[in-house]
């Protein structure tokens, strides 16, 4: 037995755990998963205009990472770092291989592109060019031009008389050069195309699905904008702006003062990508590169194709239901169909409601839930936290209704939110006026989690309630992201949630007592690794040990490491890691025991769900938190367990359907590749689209409800005939 204890030893000491080699690099991971959205693209299983869609999801989060990936380690080189990340890279090197990958990606994006627009064209859906029109479709677009673009548009020069112009981010430009007739002189103008939710990019032209690019329009009347003079060219071109803004939280006076400011500067910040159109003429190309202060060779773009592929997603939603997924209606939950008009009393006697989207309604459920909170007589007073929130929020509407029907109302509210500051700013604004107490949260951490706490006065006393959930109370991402919550009255949870909010509205950081919940940046990362060493522990003493974890990404350092000795120890570790991740797994003698799948499709992944065996006394959490250091050391995170055996048994359907599936599962390879999984046994559930499992489960479990209900009436009208 010794022999064979020193033999394991021996193993484990050959690894350095703090060794880079052990590490994949956050954003190389992160655009692998990119990849394997636009894989969904080229997959002719899925329907064409759902493809459209994935193929445009793929630069909509290009834009987003040279915002803020490639951003961020842009202003690392410009402070000269010079320390390592923990995958052993520096800034620069790091810069570079993401280009090279992008690069690689984009030459794939551009085959899949031109597939997909014979694809269409199949299907009598069209993407052309206005040269290819007939005569009488152009004079309907000149005119359509004359009436509706001509107005919005604004050649500006580039003479010493007129400097180059302020480019705005992700805009659309042509770069046009004119001379006068027999001269050779040339001129060069910049036109930015007026692409907003009032002029979509492509152009309709007539009855039919036929399609203009709004530039490829633009072009073609350019003698209107610049009349007497001879158009030499118009190229596209457009730029990415650094979203990174660095202002501090902590020597801020006004927090919303600081956020307003910095989002004047992101609108001015340092350009990290230019995009040109192909065969752009290298001395224009030169010319935008010098004048916009980059590098020519590292930081320019040549796309095949329509710059800013993410306007597609107007041609993905056209309306061609044999074109899409077959329409999804959300269900009411099983526990929410009842007799009783009052939520809180199904609450009172269900105790802990699960809750699954979009399978699942979310008007029914959580904004049913505040809406009668809203109303109620009996509620006194209504907290939550609001990270992003959609532009018609009944969110918003529920809250000031609440106010104005007498109840205290506290939001907490983040303001820094990526990209959704300005949206953020204007409802803290409307929630002020109506009467409700704003604040920002922690000075220092944003604040993440998913959080309603209701105060209501019941026959037996004051009683709390609460909502606690994976994803933002947001009506638009509850019908496409995959997100779980939970309606519960648990004593225990409902003062822990007493005391957080507390903290949240004071910022004060006391000792605070948690019963149940595991908060960050408290509580939440010593206690995952905590139950990881209590798996190893349980492992070693021969007891049952399996660790499951569901995140959108896994790249703290400290959680890989404890993983890894998980996995040396024997500990079965499965993970469900939609992007980053910074673990390597199935390498000998060090995470063999550990597989990382990654699940792309119909929705997107965004549940997070924590699974410890325990020795069969099984624990399963929910929450807002990656396994990322900022979730777990700079966010307010709330994770709650799930205790009731039944919504354990549905969280448990969920890990292992996602854990058998083939159709939307990719493998992780000790390289950071993936490979798609391969049906072991070709069952049904395995092959088949693993969102459509899901929803047949909930359109189940519905119906089974209706039933259960349909029988209790039955059985009440029965009685009351024999009285």
């Amino acid at each position: 037995m010794n022999e064979i204890i020193g033999k394991e030893l021996s193993v484990v000491e050959q690894f350095d755990l703090k060794s880079p080699e052990w590490y994949l690099n956050r954003e190389l991971t992160w655009l692998e998963f990119n990849k394997r959205v636009l894989a969904e693209a080229q997959d002719i299983r899925n329907p064409l205009l759902a493809r459209v869609f994935f193929f445009s999801v793929v630069d909509s989060n290009f834009d987003e990472f040279f915002m803020k990936r490639i951003g961020g380690l842009k202003q690392q080189v410009g402070a000269g770092v010079k320390k390592l990340s923990v995958d052993g890279r520096l800034p620069g090197e790091q810069i570079t291989e993401c280009s090279n990958l992008v690069n690689h990606i984009l030459q794939e994006q551009s085959h899949c592109g031109k597939e997909l627009i014979r694809e269409l064209a199949r299907k009598h859906i069209y993407i052309v060019s206005y040269e290819s029109l007939s005569i009488s479709q152009q004079e309907w677009l000149d005119d359509f031009f004359v009436e509706q673009v001509y107005p919005l548009l604004t050649p500006q020069g580039m003479d010493p008389a007129h400097p180059f112009p302020f480019i705005s981010n992700l805009s659309i430009n042509l770069l046009v050069s004119v001379s006068y007739p027999e001269s050779d002189h040339a001129y060069r103008n910049r036109i930015k195309i007026p692409v907003s939710e009032d002029m979509p990019r492509f152009v309709r032209v007539g009855e039919e699905h036929i399609y203009v690019a709004l530039e490829d329009l633009v072009k073609n009347n350019l003698e209107m904008l610049l009349p007497g003079m001879d158009i030499n060219s118009a190229e596209v071109f457009r730029v990415t702006r650094n979203a990174i803004t660095e202002r501090s939280r902590e020597q801020a006076n006004d927090l919303l003062q600081v956020i307003e400011s910095a989002l004047r500067e992101r609108r001015f910040a340092e350009i990290v990508r230019l995009e040109v159109e192909q065969g752009m003429n290298p001395i224009h190309r030169g010319m935008l590169a010098a004048e916009l202060g980059i590098d020519e060779n590292k930081d320019v773009f040549e796309v095949d194709g329509i710059i800013k592929k993410s306007d597609l997603m107007e041609i993905a939603k056209i309306d061609r239901s044999d074109l899409q997924f077959p329409p999804h209606h959300p269900v009411d939950n099983p526990e929410l169909i009842e007799d009783t008009p009052n939520i809180f009393h199904v609450l009172r006697e269900k105790k802990e409601i699960l809750l699954q989207h979009p399978y699942e309604s979310f008007e029914s459920s959580v904004e049913r839930f505040l809406k009668e909170a809203s109303r109620d007589p009996k509620v006194l007073g209504i907290k939550m936290t609001l990270y992003r929130t959609a532009a018609d929020s009944r969110i918003i509407q529920y809250l000031i209704e609440a106010s104005q029907n007498g109840k205290q109302v506290a939001v907490v509210v983040e303001l820094m939110a990526r990209f959704d500051e300005s949206a953020n700013i204007k409802w803290a604004g409307r929630l002020e006026q109506a009467g409700i107490h704003v604040t920002y949260g922690v000075v220092g951490l944003k604040t993440h989690s998913k959080v309603i706490f209701v105060v209501r006065k019941d026959y037996n006393g004051l009683r709390r309630y609460a909502h606690i959930g994976t994803g933002n109370y947001h009506s638009g991402t509850a019908r496409g992201y995959c997100d779980l919550g939970v309606l519960t009255g648990d004593p225990d949870t409902v003062v822990d949630l007493t005391e957080l909010f507390n903290y949240l509205t004071t910022g004060y950081t006391p000792i605070r007592n948690y019963h149940k919940l595991l908060p960050a940046p408290k509580i939440l990362k010593k206690a995952l690794l905590s139950k990881i060493e209590r798996e190893i522990a349980n492992q070693n003493s021969g007891k049952e040990a399996l660790i499951q974890l569901k995140t959108n990404a896994l790249e703290d350092v400290d959680v890989v490491e404890a993983l890894y000795r998980a996995s040396q120890a024997g500990v079965k570790v499965d993970l469900l890691v939609r992007d980053t991740c910074r673990l390597r797994p199935g390498i000998k003698g060090l995470s063999e025991n550990i597989k990382v799948y990654s699940i792309v499709g119909r929705f997107l992944e965004h549940s997070r769900i924590y699974y410890f065996k325990n020795n069969g006394q099984e624990e399963y959490y929910i929450g807002s938190a990656d396994l990322m250091s900022r979730n777990l050391e700079s966010r307010v995170e709330v994770c709650t367990p799930i205790e009731q055996p039944y919504n354990q048994k549905l969280l448990r359907e969920i890990l292992d359907l996602q854990f058998s599936n083939c159709c939307n599962a990719w493998e992780m390879q000790p390289d950071g590749s993936y490979v798609k999984r391969v049906a072991q046994r070709k069952t049904k559930i395995e092959s088949r689209c693993i969102h459509q499992n899901l929803i047949d489960n909930a359109e189940r479990r519905a119906a089974a409800g209706r039933q259960k209900l349909a029988k209790k009436r039955a059985q009440k009208k029965a009685k009351k005939l024999r009285v």
